[in-house]
């Protein structure tokens, strides 16, 4: 590794800036080998400074915030990774719109923002990211997309120059946001009224159900893969029986009865077929293994193509 854009990293910005340092402790998968350089900004300029740098020498970058949607490879990532954290967690609030930091935790805002009455983002609280992950990749959950409550978004962009991007200029889909290569740094969300009690009880209900129904406290990614553009219908299995439509990549994977399925320290959850968990020692390899697997499956039954949700990042 060349030393020289990391010397000149380390005398343009304040954050804490580590070499070699593991990924697998920053993830929720608990995987990944080492990066090159990683940089904690403790503000906009950092990230902007570090950017402009790594642009000029030609070096790969990689924004970080919790790491519950991403996959490391065992091999690391060559380049420098970007680890957005405390350094952009303020909120301003105003009345039914806030300005929120892109490194405070998604669950935190969903809570404090209830508190104060306000609906939206409330649904989103089982989301283990932070609001600048959630923005990038419009994560959602419960029907509640984070793009039907962003107003504006604040971001550095390839060159390390701020722009502000209005939600409407931004072409979102399904689990993306369609910003390209940038850090985004902090959003205007707004948000409904409403009554603070009824909108902790619903964050409540949606903790319970996550807690019931997906791996919550274990080692994992979150959703594997999307879910399938139209829904795959199968055959009724006999007279007077009705067909079956699968709508959701977890409902194809134990369709074709790979719930359970293990390779190495990884694991097809039992509890949720479209999570793939860490049972202690796992590998990216591991867990690439049983992707394959389920693609190739659900290809030859189905003739679906699962697209994958969860970032690859390094070469898996």
């Amino acid at each position: 590794m060349s030393i020289a854009w990391t010397a000149e990293l380390r005398r343009a910005c304040r954050g804490r800036l580590l070499l070699e340092e593991p990924l697998a402790p920053y993830t929720t998968y608990r995987i990944g080998g080492p990066a090159d350089a990683m940089l904690t900004p403790d503000g906009p300029g950092d990230i902007q400074r570090a950017v402009e740098i790594v642009g000029r020498h030609g070096v790969p970058w990689l924004v970080l915030g919790l790491g519950s949607n991403m996959l490391v490879a065992d091999a690391g990532f060559r380049g420098l990774v970007i680890h957005v954290g405390k350094g952009l967690a303020e909120v301003t609030e105003g009345a039914n719109s806030w300005t929120v930091g892109a490194g405070l935790p998604t669950p935190l805002l969903a809570r404090r923002s209830a508190r104060r009455g306000l609906g939206g983002v409330h649904r989103l609280v089982g989301v283990p990211g932070t609001v600048g992950g959630g923005v990038y990749m419009n994560a959602g959950a419960h029907g509640q997309e984070f793009r039907q409550v962003v107003q504006s978004v604040t971001l550095v962009n390839a060159s390390g120059e701020v722009e502000q991007r209005r939600a409407g200029d931004i072409p979102w889909r399904y689990r993306a946001s369609g910003l390209g290569e940038v850090v985004v740094i902090e959003a205007e969300l707004r948000f409904t009224p409403g009554d603070p009690q009824s909108l902790e009880e619903e964050i409540a209900d949606h903790l319970r159900w996550r807690k019931a129904g997906t791996p919550f406290s274990e080692a994992c990614c979150g959703s594997v893969f999307r879910n399938p553009a139209s829904p795959v219908t199968l055959p009724s299995e006999g007279s007077g029986a009705e067909s079956r439509e699968l709508r959701t990549a977890g409902q194809l994977i134990d369709a074709v009865g790979l719930k359970g399925l293990r390779i190495g320290g990884a694991e097809v959850s039992p509890m949720h077929a479209n999570y793939i968990v860490n049972l202690g020692g796992a590998s990216a390899s591991d867990v690439m293994g049983i992707i394959d697997a389920v693609r190739e499956q659900a290809r030859r039954e189905f003739g679906v193509a699962l697209e994958l949700e969860v970032q690859l990042v390094g070469n898996p």
